[in-house]
C-alpha cells in the first residue's frame, strides 16, 4: 500500500496529464454553429476536428503534387 503522500501524488500526476491534454478553442457562434452540425451522432469534436485534419492534409498533399506536376520539369526514367 503507499503511503497517504504518494497516493495525493499518484492521484495529482494523472489530474496533471489529462488536463493538459484538455484545451479551449475560442469560436464565434458562427463557427461553433456550423461545425456542430457536422458532427454525426454520437461523434465527439475530438474525431470530427481529426477528421477534418486528416482531409486538409491529403487535400494539401494533393495540391501540391498537381503544383509540382504543372510546374515541374521532369525526365523520362528509362529502365
Amino acid at each position: 500500500m503507499l503511503p497517504d503522500h504518494d497516493k495525493t501524488l499518484n492521484n495529482y500526476n494523472i489530474y496533471s496529464i489529462i488536463m493538459t491534454a484538455t484545451k479551449r478553442i475560442p469560436v464565434s457562434e458562427t463557427v461553433w454553429s456550423e461545425i456542430s452540425g457536422m458532427k454525426e451522432p454520437g461523434q465527439t469534436f475530438d474525431v470530427l476536428l481529426s477528421k477534418m485534419i486528416e482531409h486538409e492534409k491529403k487535400r494539401r498533399f494533393i495540391e501540391d503534387m498537381d503544383r509540382i506536376e504543372a510546374e515541374g520539369d521532369f525526365v523520362e526514367f528509362k529502365p
